[in-house]
């Protein structure tokens, strides 16, 4: 299985990398691996995280106050969003 970003979502994640970058050194790339070992997560396991709506998924990262929202497409999982758990929990609808 394969992985890909929406736009909207890989803007995200590189807002989030820098904003954690300039609050410690080092802390921009301990986001990036945690965002990444939760896309793993969801690879091996796509179909066991909390559902949003009935075609999209989101997993909780580890350590840092995010969750990775998703959807399967046959071999294929689309981040939609790398959403800050305080926001709105369906900003990123319009993205599907």
């Amino acid at each position: 299985m394969t992985f890909d970003f929406h736009p909207d979502a890989e803007k995200e994640l590189n807002i989030a990398i820098d904003h954690y970058q300039e609050l410690q050194k080092s802390l921009g790339l301990e986001f990036a691996q945690e965002v990444y070992a939760t896309i793993r997560r969801i690879l091996d396991f796509p179909d066991a995280w909390q559902r949003m709506t009935p075609q999209t998924r989101r997993c909780l990262t580890n350590r840092f106050p995010f969750a990775i929202v998703y959807q399967k497409l046959h071999d294929t999982v689309i981040i939609i969003a790398v959403m800050h758990q305080h926001q709105k929990p369906f900003y990123w609808n319009k993205r599907v």
